[in-house]
């Protein structure tokens, strides 16, 4: 489970669980759907319930659902819910550095990677230092869900997943920074989330202090990729982008179209450090004093006109250990922001 704007006020890992199967029997639905309607209800049973019955404006005894993904498949008695939408005004993207080049325990965690993805469900992910060794974990538990792109085939790369009920996909593109001495790139795609043109783009910026200057000049050619995508267009740009708050400063700060997810949404203390040494110990480190920094970001620019599209929450996810090898997901936290369509 991510991390709440209040985890006070959060019930257990172990009561939402038990909260989200017994709105899976009630509404012979699943769990995941049951997380949509839980979450947005402040974990009430009752109302989130409630809430799906008149939503949806049928009778439990004539459904029945199969299979594991959000999206839910009826019986004939309710023909509607195939392509159902259970939040068609909320629109959710995820960005995750995800550790490929760590092999320390690297299927378990793609596979707890996966099952974060699909119950947080997000219409748009984008993956750093993706792996091969990764692709059949991701096949099986993702695929059916999500359309993946990648950036590349071999070492570590890129990739985008796309939520093929919510997501239709027109063109992707890979631009390779040509003076990396990491072979990174800048991959794009043209899409419609839910209705809404938008061009997604993503990136691994050089890593290391040492290579701050190529940084800022990789950073500064995405930038201007954003900045010049088609008007009409919405535009989100994001993924680990190694970035110091003095680089960004030293080539003049974002343009004045250009936002900060987390900024906008409410400059969150606790979602603000996705490489937080004092909190994930999945990379070993032995000096005394252990960083923590805001490399993983995500931007937007809006469309002109602009469209009703609203960032509304911003939050950091893959915060469990993992049962068994007791290890996070990835030495990166997942940041996972959330629009409304308004």
């Amino acid at each position: 489970m991510s991390d709440s704007e209040d985890e006070s006020n959060l019930p257990s890992a172990q009561e939402c669980d038990r909260r989200s199967k017994e709105f899976a029997a009630l509404t012979n639905t699943d769990t995941a759907l049951a997380m949509f309607y839980l979450q947005d209800r402040d974990w009430d049973l009752q109302r989130a319930v409630n809430a799906f019955f008149e939503e949806n404006d049928f009778e439990a005894a004539g459904s029945k659902s199969t299979g594991s993904s959000a999206s839910t498949v009826m019986t004939p008695q309710s023909p509607s819910l195939p392509s159902m939408d259970p939040e068609p005004h909320r629109i959710r993207i995820l960005s995750w550095n995800i550790d490929g080049l760590d092999m320390g325990n690297i299927r378990t965690r793609a596979k707890a990677v996966c099952e974060n993805i699909m119950r947080e469900t997000p219409d748009v992910v984008f993956l750093q230092e993706f792996v091969t060794e990764m692709s059949d974990i991701f096949d099986k538990h993702c695929g059916p869900s999500y359309e993946r792109f990648q950036a590349a085939s071999d070492a570590y790369y890129t990739a985008m997943l796309l939520k093929k009920q919510t997501v239709k996909c027109t063109e992707t593109k890979v631009v390779p920074f040509y003076t990396s001495r990491m072979g990174r790139a800048l991959q794009s795609a043209q899409v419609e989330v839910k209705g809404i043109p938008m061009t997604l783009i993503t990136s691994h910026l050089e890593s290391t202090k040492e290579h701050a200057e190529e940084r800022k000049r990789q950073l500064t050619a995405a930038l201007r990729a954003v900045t010049e995508a088609e008007g009409s267009r919405t535009v989100v740009f994001g993924g680990d982008l190694n970035l110091r708050d003095p680089e960004l400063a030293a080539i003049g700060g974002l343009p004045d179209n250009i936002y900060d997810l987390w900024e906008v949404t409410g400059k969150r203390k606790e979602a603000a450090f996705t490489w937080d040494l004092t909190r994930n110990d999945n990379l070993e480190w032995q000096a005394r004093f252990r960083p923590k920094c805001r490399f993983d970001r995500l931007y937007i620019r809006h469309s002109t006109p602009r469209t009703q599209l609203k960032p509304v929450y911003f939050e950091l996810t893959g915060l469990e250990r993992i049962p068994g090898c007791r290890r996070f997901p990835s030495d990166h936290w997942g940041i996972l922001a959330h629009f409304d369509k308004v």
